[in-house]
């Protein structure tokens, strides 16, 4: 323990995921010349975290090529990396942050990219041994070394990360089960064809799919998982869960300094929290997004956490910036590869384009009549062509949207 010794930062980032490691990029590619730490609570240099329930978990690719940067960049760029411990305070009058260690680190501008937890079960059993969460590497590995030994798997989760370890575990020959809580998968991300058409799939894969399904607990003898029990009564045989079930946002700290929030903190356009000198980015950070129709959110992406980091960097240097975003996600499973432009929560209108018995089809989501989002599955170049549509906002004719034999820049203009 190194005690309260204060050493000092011109830019402290907490956080060593995408949005912490962009920002300390960002500022040395812009030119910033004061002393630069990342203080990250896993005991690894800044890796990707999609590739955990995808690639990683699938053994295609080893933890060396998921790191962000080689661990020379970090060195020569002059990062200082304070790993494997968390801050658990933070005192914005002094703008000093306190490690979960004892040692106190001062800054002049700090920047919150903590990320988040994965949301935990609640119900009787969830402390099982053999219950796992895909969201840090050292989680995926011991869930690597369990699935040796495991023959039926439970999923419980019917968001991106369910169903991409779905994907994964049926490709390496396990039986799955997966529970979903809703009505549909991808119920939050998606609209009902996607939904329908991804639910098709996994079942065609042989994958037990449940929705409407809610856990009541997770049984078990010896201290380990032996089923799921639904509501209702029935059980699930199991010898592993998986569960992904979102995330809560790592704040803490910075609530209790001050900071306004509640699912995640308050940021403006140019990621400034409410405390002074203190910044947050990347999955932790509510914003308000003109593409949520100026509500308040926060988006859980590679890309918000980059383009977050940018825009946080420009400004410590003094730079016009705003953050602006449109946002953008994928998702792999098995041969099908779902890429996702815009939002589309709250839209009125689902476009079915192509057809979907043929894996390769897109959704167009309109609301009012306007474009506000695109599901494209295994069409990437409606994928490209379709961000015109959003961004100019016009009101484009139906049944030309929805034949796949127009492309979508014709629309567009």
């Amino acid at each position: 323990m190194a005690g309260s010794r204060t050493t000092g930062f011109d830019v402290l980032i907490v956080g060593g995921g995408h949005a912490g490691a962009q920002a300390a990029i960002a500022l040395r590619q812009h030119g910033f010349e004061g002393r630069i730490a990342i203080v990250g609570a896993e005991p690894h240099l800044p890796y990707e975290r999609p590739p955990l329930s995808k690639d990683y978990l699938a053994g295609e690719k080893g933890f060396e090529r998921l790191l962000i940067r080689p661990a020379g960049f970090w060195a020569e760029r002059e990062v200082e990396m304070l790993l494997g411990t968390p801050v658990t305070a933070v005192d914005p009058a002094r703008r000093t942050a306190t490690l979960a260690d004892g040692r106190t680190l001062g800054y002049r501008i700090l920047v919150w990219a903590a990320g988040g937890a994965p949301r935990r079960l609640r119900c009787p059993g969830a402390a099982l041994g053999g219950v796992h969460y895909v969201r840090h590497r050292d989680e995926v590995d011991r869930l690597l070394h369990e699935l040796a030994d495991a023959r039926r798997i439970a999923v419980i989760g019917g968001g991106y990360i369910g169903l991409e370890t779905a994907a994964v575990l049926r490709t390496l020959g396990r039986e799955v089960v997966l529970v979903e809580a809703m009505d549909r998968l991808l119920a939050r991300v998606a609209g009902l064809p996607v939904s329908r058409f991804y639910e098709a799939e996994h079942r065609a894969r042989g994958v037990d799919v449940r929705v409407g399904a809610m856990v009541e607990a997770l049984t078990g003898t010896g201290g380990r998982i032996g089923g799921v029990m639904l509501t209702g009564g029935e059980t699930l045989q199991a010898d592993l869960a998986i569960v992904g079930i979102g995330i809560d946002p790592a704040v803490a700290p910075l609530i209790a300094a001050g900071a306004e929030g509640r699912d995640g903190v308050d940021v403006d356009a140019n990621g400034r929290t409410s405390l002074p000198h203190v910044y947050a980015i990347g999955d932790c950070a509510a914003h308000a997004n003109r593409f949520a129709g100026g509500a308040r959110i926060r988006l859980e992406s590679v890309q918000n956490a980059n383009d977050m980091a940018n825009v946080v960097a420009r400004t410590i240097l003094g730079h016009d910036a705003a953050y602006d975003a449109l946002p953008w996600f994928w998702s792999n499973q098995y041969d099908l590869k779902l890429q996702t432009i815009g939002l589309s929560a709250g839209h009125d209108e689902a476009i079915v384009r192509g057809d979907p018995a043929a894996r390769s089809f897109s959704v167009i989501y309109r609301k009012s009549g306007r474009t506000i989002a695109l599901d494209c599955v295994n069409s990437v170049r409606d994928y490209v062509q379709g961000r015109k549509l959003i961004l100019e906002g016009g009101l484009y004719e139906r049944a030309r949207l929805a034949d796949a034999a127009v492309p979508l820049k014709e629309i567009a203009g």
